[in-house]
């Protein structure tokens, strides 16, 4: 009998384990999309969105659930009723904060001139006359306020080119209630045209419903003023950082004291994602990145008896917290991710700093496939610092064979490293698909300290270019890299470093893939949206002659300036809706490599912006995207 209850062990553990497959596309595309919507009323259970996409539909389909955070089966729901409290009504109940849309400006030929109306033109007398992936047509947001009794609405921005919420991803989080329902705090640039663009000095402003006068709260500021949140005592915390046109700038977290604002993060060495305040009003957490994660932490807001702040970091491990829901007594309910699983709702004792999950949503999925080894290694630069790079290697990984590898060059520039779950840049796709992954945190990433994040800003070409170089060379001196098959990807800042690399690599790479790359500073200069960035990033514009910081990102860190040396395969991806890297950057990419008779391939998808959401678009991308390193590499 103990013979044959082993053998069927054996069979089942066996069928189990040929059950499990590594990640393919389609799997990737299946698993829900977790997204919190709050916690209830009560404080019992959390509401949740999950979202797939229906390829056949060329849409993502959602679906709203409830659990209770103790643990249990979820509930599907109709809506959410009123399950959550509604933020946007005032303590009172007689007043609603709406979100609309006002036309301000003639831009269609035909509104210009009505008797040409069947003309297909718009007219711009200054910047600002695109965003992200959208053309201004003279209609901007505003928030209103409504009055439930008599339906009078007043618009809080006035007959003003503003926008609240903030363009193009500001939601209802940009305008808030203070405590008491006696006034409300709304987010916005009160910039237009080309001021706008060079321009990141988003402030807050108080308005007072009883008089009808509007206060701007952060008037000494000249950055970014984001995020506004009260406590239960009445207190505004905000998202701040110092200095205008520079919007990867240390997020400090402030509050509104009594005799001023206090920086909690001051001292802190590092950059705040986004925070919650405690239900008891006198500390908040926040996510920050940190050494290539991102973790919880929090901050106490200082009273009377206390000088200075004290963060502390509650959270640690290879994952990412990656948002806050909401507090039930000792109970915060958040987001968790990490490189081998999409994000699921945790829930982390504050007593006993235990985390547990909550949803499991794609449990059955993973059920069925194989996970990738991830590890950290630290690999010492050319001028002497330890820098942290992540190794994702296949799930079968065997250190007696020999693998192909690739080099990941992250965007942003200032954006982490971290154990982010992508549906596009998949790190445990790619490995699944027999690649190690390098992805080192060059210089420019947060989570090292503000000095290792500002490096990047006006050296785009230099220190960074030799970290990734650092990195690959690090992990291809290992038996198990074949380094006859080195490849290179990136999209973004990450596309600049993959056509800046093509002129420097000096033979190490077979393939290179670029999507949405920087390839010609000067024309990205010249047709980007947002000025401030290339402002600050890369110096200035070309033509100030004078601007040393300029003239030598033009001169020394120009993709284009290095044509001339590149000789390896390339594919070139972009959006035709991408107006931050404008989609010239790939056909000029494209231009030069074939002009140059080099092994080269452009991905174009004309209805896609700076990343591609639809759902076949984002198989089709897959697939090129795998196709081209089999063909190449």
């Amino acid at each position: 009998m103990k013979k044959l209850h082993l053998l069927v062990f054996l069979v089942l553990a066996s069928g189990f384990m040929l059950a499990q497959a590594p990640l393919s596309p389609e799997t990737l595309i299946s698993l829900g999309r977790v997204s919190p919507l709050g916690l209830t009323r009560d404080g019992k259970s959390v509401v949740y969105r999950v979202s797939t996409p229906d390829l056949k539909a060329d849409k993502n389909v959602s679906s709203i659930y409830m659990l209770n955070i103790s643990g249990g089966e979820p509930v599907k729901l109709d809506s959410v009723g009123d399950l959550l409290a509604d933020k946007n009504l005032s303590a009172d109940g007689k007043f609603m904060l709406e979100e609309r849309a006002v036309k301000l400006a003639n831009v269609a030929g035909s509104e210009v001139y009505p008797d040409m109306d069947k003309s297909n033109v718009k007219i711009y007398s200054s910047l600002d006359y695109r965003h992200w992936d959208t053309w201004r047509d003279g209609n901007y947001r505003h928030v209103f306020l409504v009055d439930k009794t008599q339906g009078k609405a007043i618009d809080l921005i006035g007959n003003e080119p503003f926008d609240c919420p903030q363009q193009p991803f500001g939601g209802d989080d940009d305008f808030v209630w203070n405590t008491d329902g006696s006034k409300v705090v709304y987010v916005c640039k009160k910039k237009s045209g080309t001021a706008y663009a060079v321009s990141t000095n988003t402030d807050l402003y108080e308005y007072d419903p009883a008089t009808g006068n509007t206060v701007n709260l952060t008037e000494n500021n000249l950055g970014y003023d984001v995020s506004p949140q009260f406590s239960s005592k009445g207190t505004l915390a905000w998202l701040s950082m110092a200095r205008d046109g520079y919007e990867a700038d240390k997020n400090d977290l402030k509050v509104k004291g009594p005799a001023g604002d206090i920086n909690l993060t001051a001292k802190w060495d590092g950059t705040v994602s986004s925070f919650m305040w405690n239900n008891n009003g006198k500390e908040i957490y926040f996510i920050a990145p940190t050494d290539g994660t991102k973790q919880l932490f929090v901050v106490d807001y200082p009273d009377k008896t206390k000088k200075l702040p004290v963060v502390k970091q509650l959270t640690k491990g290879d994952f990412d917290i990656s948002a806050l829901v909401g507090q039930s007594g000792e109970i915060l309910v958040l987001s968790r991710m990490d490189m081998n699983h999409a994000a699921e709702l945790y829930t982390y004792n504050l007593k006993t700093g235990e985390l547990n999950q909550l949803s499991h949503v794609n449990d059955k999925i993973y059920s069925g496939v194989s996970m990738s080894k991830i590890e950290r290694r630290y690999v010492k630069t050319t001028d002497g610092k330890d820098m942290m790079v992540w190794v994702i290697y296949p799930p079968d990984f065997r250190v007696d064979k020999k693998y192909p590898t690739l080099l990941y060059c992250q965007g942003g520039p200032q954006s982490e490293v971290s154990q982010f779950y992508s549906f596009r840049w998949n790190f445990q796709l790619m490995a699944a698909r027999g690649y190690i992954v390098v992805a080192p945190n060059r210089r420019g990433l947060p989570g090292f300290g503000v000095r290792w994040n500002e490096a990047i800003s006006k050296d785009w070409g230099g220190q960074s270019m030799q970290d990734y170089l650092s990195a690959i060379d690090n992990v291809s001196a290992e038996s198990f890299v074949d380094k006859s098959r080195l490849g290179c990807i990136g999209a973004s800042y990450g596309g600049y470093s993959v056509f800046n690399l093509a002129g420097i690599h000096e033979g190490r790479f077979k393939t290179f893939i670029a999507h949405a790359g920087v390839f010609n500073l000067r024309s990205m200069y010249g047709t980007t949206e947002e000025v401030f960035f290339t402002n600050f990033d890369i110096g200035g514009a070309y033509w100030e002659k004078e601007n040393m910081a300029a003239q030598k990102s033009y001169a020394e860190f120009d993709p284009s300036n290095r044509v001339g040396k590149w000789d390896t395969p390339m594919l070139v991806i972009h959006g035709g809706k991408d107006f931050r890297v404008p989609e010239g950057q790939g056909f000029e990419a494209f231009q030069a490599l074939q002009l140059k008779g080099l092994k080269s391939k452009l991905v174009y998808f004309p209805e896609e912006n700076h990343w591609i959401l639809k759902p076949q678009n984002g198989i089709v991308w897959q697939r090129e995207f795998f196709g081209w390193l089999k063909e190449t590499l």
